[in-house]
């Protein structure tokens, strides 16, 4: 079965973006966090991080056929990503949105997810943990709906 993960503009920039929100763990040791659990889950997942929400409009695009699920934390996309959560919306598999902090207890303007309503759940505010949890119970997800 293949995952897709998707990281939203900025994110890039773990490790050293605000780092009282978000934790010093890295992008790439979050990947490499994703990529384990994979392995312990007999699954694969393909990764993409970009600035541009068209290159991850484009990513789903290229997997719609291929794909069982996908995690995506759209980051600054959260609050106006139209096109993403249209694209999201046409995907055939489950997607879950993260976010490494809690957007609920941050400024009032991102408490408002216009990706939410686009996707089956939300996992945020367990820092890297999110994403390990959202992949875990996404797997769940999929291998319950093909019993």
């Amino acid at each position: 079965m293949k995952f897709l993960v998707l990281h939203g503009p900025n994110l890039n920039l773990f490790g050293r973006r605000e780092p009282h929100i978000y934790g010093r763990t890295t992008l790439a040791e979050i990947d490499a966090r994703i990529d384990k659990l994979a392995r312990e889950l007999d699954i694969t997942v393909a990764t993409i991080q970009s600035n541009h929400e068209g290159a991850l409009v484009d990513f789903l695009h290229q997997h719609i056929d291929e794909a069982q699920g996908a995690l995506v934390n759209p980051a600054g996309l959260t609050q106006h990503g139209v096109p993403l959560h249209d694209a999201i919306k046409a995907m055939p598999f489950p997607t879950v949105e993260v976010h490494m902090s809690n957007i609920a207890a941050r400024e009032a303007w991102r408490a408002h997810s216009i990706i939410s309503p686009a996707v089956r759940g939300t996992v945020q505010g367990l820092g890297p943990q999110s994403y390990l949890a959202a992949l875990r119970a996404l797997v769940e997800i999929v291998r319950d709906d093909k019993q």
